[in-house]
């Protein structure tokens, strides 16, 4: 499916200036701040914690794996949309449903004001947007990926004896968008968080011993 996503002219290569450059760096050390920013909504949920910075990678990572399960024509455009859809969170900090009640974040100018002098930020921005408009396949699987790191995360904290966990997982499924999402969110909700490790079919130590009888 061919996605008609913002087009961006592509920036001047040849050389950069000293201040495309010193720009650059600044740009580097704000995207740092997500990973010393909290995800706060583990603070209603009781346990379990992440930085945005945690958050963006594992989306990315299903991101490209949904887009590549789907066919999407362009993967690494879905996975820039994923790897960016919070970098406004360095400034806004990360508002959960219930700050959100009370206090207006102004992603828009956020995200200005973080892109404005960078060389390649009309091309940030078109990620941004096209994210938050949520009209391509790429978005929707974008999206789709940050709904099921979410998802991930609260089966865990379920498999880990979090009651409340079940109650967010419901309203975490019904934001899926996609049907590829949602098979993805059905084998995630079957699966133990621990598996991946711990029953494992190869020649780890774990499988051999967890069923060794005690003598």
């Amino acid at each position: 499916m061919k996605d008609q996503g913002p087009t961006v002219e592509p920036f001047d290569q040849t050389s950069q200036s000293p201040a495309d450059l010193r720009a650059v760096a600044h740009f580097f050390f704000e995207m740092g701040m997500l990973k010393r920013t909290a995800r706060s909504g583990f603070q209603f949920l009781g346990t379990g914690k992440e930085s945005v910075a945690d958050h963006c990678f594992r989306v990315a990572i299903i991101g490209f794996a949904l887009a590549r399960l789907s066919g999407h024509e362009d993967p690494y455009r879905v996975l820039c949309l994923c790897l960016f859809h919070d970098m406004a969170e360095a400034r806004t900090g990360d508002m959960n449903y219930v700050n959100k009640q009370y206090v207006t974040v102004h992603e828009d100018k956020a995200v200005r004001d973080l892109t404005g002098r960078l060389p390649f930020g009309m091309e940030l921005r078109s990620f941004m947007d096209e994210y938050r408009a949520g009209q391509t396949e790429a978005a929707r699987l974008a999206h789709d990926a940050d709904q099921l790191d979410l998802l991930l995360e609260l089966k865990q904290q379920q498999d880990l004896g979090n009651a409340y966990a079940t109650e967010w997982i419901r309203y975490a499924v019904e934001r899926l968008q996609t049907p590829l999402g949602r098979q993805a969110a059905r084998v995630i909700l079957e699966t133990d968080s621990a598996a991946w490790w711990f029953d494992g079919h190869d020649d780890w130590w774990v499988p051999r011993h967890r069923h060794q009888k005690k003598p």
